[in-house]
């Protein structure tokens, strides 16, 4: 129990500091630029938010939808024009209905717990570039953006941890525990898999792995089994079919969630359905080129966000079918997919990388 109020006291002065830096940098502007500027800032750093949380409400409809399509049945079709504002239904029902704390839980962790989940999911958004050229939207460049990104990933598992402890439920804490043995299992791989493209890249920054697959090819040409080893660890990393082992249904009754309603079990959901869309930007990036409209070309810039938004799209689609399509895993198989055959094909892979530049005198750095 004091290990996770540590844990919880460094989430939440990570939390502090990234919110007085907003803070003191919102208020310089306002010191120098005036209230103009001031207001500007504050709508610049509204956007991504607004335009995460409104692709992620389209996001469960367009879900619905193919799901309705592939099991030959009606999806949601009353709420709005072909049911598209099902979203909003769903979104003020959960908004007006009561929160309920059960009454042994710890009811300050118990409240944070989707607070952190779902903020973490929106903190990688600030470094994803969609679009390149004179055309790019980034709203943070950092050179480590790619370790960034894992870094949101694995701080968003301490929000599962803490529901599945603070709800006071064994269901809830058993699918608490699986969360955090699955993102160890997983997250491992995708360390390795990324350190292997940055050995040819020379540079963890994101601008730096699209401008290398612009010069060359994309990445899903040359590593082809590196892109199967990363896209079955993401899926594995956002909980989704058929790795959504944490919330299994027939096991675990809903799992850590189970305690959860109103909108804390909204938080939940917005948390999840925003790391899917972005790990599959992080995929995109890293193998598909990002925002390239084509392999072995590097034209179009001022297009290239919507080149980057069709292959959203396609990745969106792409996790659907697989909760449409395969059953549910078994959690022993679920950790030995993980240790016995994504880490060690991942470890072989980069090591392979390692010796051929090395024998090449290749590296670019």
């Amino acid at each position: 129990m004091l290990t996770l109020y540590i844990l919880l006291i460094i989430i939440l002065i990570i939390f502090i500091n990234l919110f007085f830096a907003t803070i003191n940098y919102l208020l310089i502007s306002f010191i120098y630029w005036g209230s103009l500027k001031f207001l500007f800032d504050i709508l610049i750093c509204l956007i991504p938010i607004i335009g995460v949380l409104i692709s992620v409400a389209f996001f469960t409809v367009a879900e619905r939808k193919i799901l309705g399509l592939t099991q030959r049945r009606f999806a949601p079709n009353v709420a709005g024009a072909f049911g598209f504002l099902q979203a909003l239904s769903d979104g003020l029902k959960l908004l007006t209905k009561e929160s309920i704390f059960p009454s042994n839980s710890n009811k300050f962790i118990f409240y944070i717990a989707p607070i952190i989940t779902f903020t973490t999911s929106l903190m990688g958004w600030a470094i994803i570039p969609v679009g390149g050229g004179e055309s790019t939207i980034t709203f943070a460049e950092i050179s480590l953006s790619s370790l960034y990104l894992l870094m949101c990933s694995a701080l968003g598992i301490y929000g599962i941890l803490i529901s599945g402890w603070a709800s006071n439920s064994k269901y809830a804490f058993l699918g608490a525990m699986r969360s955090a043995a699955q993102m160890v299992s997983y997250e491992l791989p995708i360390g390795i898999v990324l350190c292997s493209l940055v050995t040819i890249t020379g540079s963890f920054d994101l601008h730096a792995i699209v401008d290398f697959q612009s010069k060359t090819s994309w990445f899903i040409f040359i590593f082809p089994l590196l892109f199967l080893i990363f896209f079955i660890c993401i899926v594995a990393e956002t909980n989704r079919h058929p790795f959504d082992l944490p919330e299994a249904e027939a096991e675990l009754v809903s799992g850590y969630n189970v305690e959860y309603s109103a909108m804390n079990f909204a938080l939940f959901s917005l948390g999840e359905y925003s790391s899917i869309l972005i790990m599959s930007s992080f995929a995109i990036i890293l193998f598909f080129g990002g925002w390239l409209p084509f392999p072995f070309q590097n034209s179009a810039e001022y297009l290239s966000p919507l080149f980057f938004s069709f292959k959203i799209l396609f990745f969106m689609f792409l996790f659907v079918l697989l909760r449409a399509a395969l059953p549910r895993y078994r959690y022993d198989q679920l950790m030995e997919i993980g240790w016995i055959y994504l880490l060690p094909f991942s470890l072989f892979f980069f090591s392979l990388i390692n010796i051929f530049v090395h024998l090449f005198n290749s590296f670019p750095y």
